[in-house]
């Protein structure tokens, strides 16, 4: 489980077919010798196991299922990644729940200033949009994020300059697709409520307010 709170931007230094999958090599920053063999990480919002480390570099496989639900399968030697550890129970919840387990892409629709920050718009599939509710937390490549603005199609975040520069926001442009996980609480609140038959639905949320 993460927070979303990005701690560095990786670079990827190869990525290798194996099998319906992928192995990921990645150079970064962080302090390896606190990470095992087994451990996860989140790599553009995405929950992967580390398979094996060397100086400044881990290996990580990505399964078919993954490779089909995210961006990782755009991903080539260069590529920028977030990267956040796994989460200590030590430790403080600095942004919100985050599985690492990504519900599908959206497309950059449209970036904006917003005085020193950026609005980010961003277009998606309505089943991912049924949980999304103004003001709610949503994780895009591994960014916790509070939604800004819900649109019939998509949605918006805003980021600050700190954001922008910690992460890979600052570079992203419009037409380009991140991995977007919603609220793990939202989901389970919203399956209760249907499975209940309460009248409760998308739509009932959606004519008051809610999403």
């Amino acid at each position: 489980m993460f927070s979303g709170i990005v701690e560095e931007v990786g670079t990827v230094v190869s990525v290798d077919s194996r099998g319906t999958g992928r192995v990921l090599c990645v150079s970064t920053g962080l302090p390896l010798d606190g990470i095992r063999v087994g451990d996860s990480l989140s790599v553009s919002g995405a929950c992967l196991s580390v398979t094996a480390k060397e100086k400044q570099k881990f290996f990580a496989d990505v399964s078919a299922e993954t490779l089909s639900r995210t961006t990782l399968r755009t991903l080539s030697r260069g590529s920028r990644v977030n990267l956040e550890r796994s989460l200590s129970l030590a430790g403080r919840l600095d942004g919100h729940l985050v599985y690492g387990h990504v519900d599908g892409t959206g497309t950059v629709r449209e970036v904006r200033h917003s005085g020193e920050s950026r609005v980010f718009h961003i277009r998606t599939d309505p089943s991912i949009m049924k949980h999304v509710v103004f003001k709610g937390a949503v994780a895009v490549d591994g960014v916790s994020l509070t939604i800004s603005a819900v649109h019939p199609e998509g949605f918006e975040v805003t980021l600050i300059p700190l954001t922008l520069e910690r992460t890979t926001f600052g570079s992203l442009r419009p037409g380009e697709a991140v991995n977007v996980e919603t609220d793990i609480i939202g989901k389970y609140v919203l399956k209760y409520l249907e499975g209940r038959g309460s009248g409760i639905s998308p739509d009932f949320l959606k004519k008051h307010g809610f999403a």
